[in-house]
């Protein structure tokens, strides 16, 4: 299989979707929380907290979409302990989120062992099974690609949909955004920031929970703790890439997913007998950073990114 094949095969933007699915609700996540003004680095141990909570629930005896609440409102309560020690107490973000992190992975961990004492290995789930729309999965290609995928990766895209029409056409997305631009502005209107940065930092938690759960829900039917692995870090990257805008964000996530989809089919091939398969993991990340840099040249960072709000103050 040379390089055009593996480029033409369904298989491979089908794998490729997949594994884009669960970058797409986080980034949208952290996306809401930036284009309000605060940077939630909290992001990684709340995909972690997300991806056991809907498991756990789901194993518990919920169903599937049950787990997926399950995961949004653990996701929510570890936004809501960010927000307001971000917001109204105007702590630094990097700490604060950074220590949401280790505080997340750490609880999920903990509530592992007590839940599961003496488990050698976790217990499987019956996780979301595949749903072809009929006609359009028959279309070549592009059909198995983006039409015989699982609920949950319909559910993504239309999330950056529904994010995007929120942002750009409906006056809550304005506040979110002059939040993060101008928050001044936003008292001046007699609109409480921190209210809408709360806010924004909650919703936007919950969905980057949903993406941890996708994970357990969708991709696999178990759960372990390096099942993350650095996914929230490329979100953040993810954000930067796509300017603070949905639908970048979106093919931002999409590549990252085509990169690693593609260095997995490239160890198979002739070159994978050459080189270490090392260098075929770092390739995802080494063609993002750079993607990256090029893309991040033009972006127009929210003025108000991490900049505490005191009402009355200049």
């Amino acid at each position: 299989m040379d390089i055009l094949d593996i480029l033409l095969s369904a298989s491979f933007w089908a794998a490729a979707i997949r594994i884009a699915s669960p970058l797409i609700f986080a980034t949208i996540g952290e996306l809401i929380c930036e284009r309000a003004g605060v940077l939630n680095l909290g992001i990684e141990g709340i995909m972690v907290a997300g991806a056991f909570a809907g498991w756990i629930a789901v194993w518990a005896g919920l169903p599937l979409w049950g787990g997926v609440a399950v995961a949004m409102l653990t996701g929510m309560a570890l936004g809501f302990v960010h927000a307001v020690l971000s917001v109204p107490f105007g702590l630094s973000q990097h700490v604060v989120g950074v220590g949401l992190t280790l505080l997340a992975t750490a609880l999920t961990f903990y509530t592992y062992r007590v839940v599961l004492p003496e488990v050698s290995s976790p217990p499987k789930i019956e996780a979301f099974q595949a749903l072809p729309i009929p006609l359009l999965s028959d279309i070549p290609i592009l059909g198995p690609a983006l039409f015989a995928q699982t609920p949950l990766t319909y559910a993504a895209f239309i999330l950056v949909a529904l994010v995007a029409w929120v942002l750009y056409r409906t006056p809550l997305g304005l506040a979110v955004r002059a939040a993060g631009e101008s928050p001044a502005a936003v008292a001046a209107q007699g609109l409480s920031v921190t209210v809408i940065r709360m806010g924004a930092v909650m919703v936007g938690s919950g969905f980057m929970a949903v993406g941890g759960a996708f994970l357990t829900l969708s991709a696999f039917d178990s759960f372990f703790f390096e099942m993350v692995n650095g996914r929230g870090w490329i979100c953040i990257a993810l954000v930067v890439f796509g300017a603070w805008k949905p639908g970048k964000a979106l093919l931002g996530a999409v590549l990252f997913a085509a990169f690693d989809a593609f260095q997995i089919r490239l160890q198979q091939t002739g070159v994978g007998q050459v080189l270490p398969y090392q260098v075929f993991l770092m390739m995802p990340y080494i063609l993002s950073i750079l993607a990256l840099v090029i893309m991040s040249r033009r972006a127009e960072v929210p003025a108000a990114l991490m900049v505490p709000f005191n009402k009355g103050e200049r």
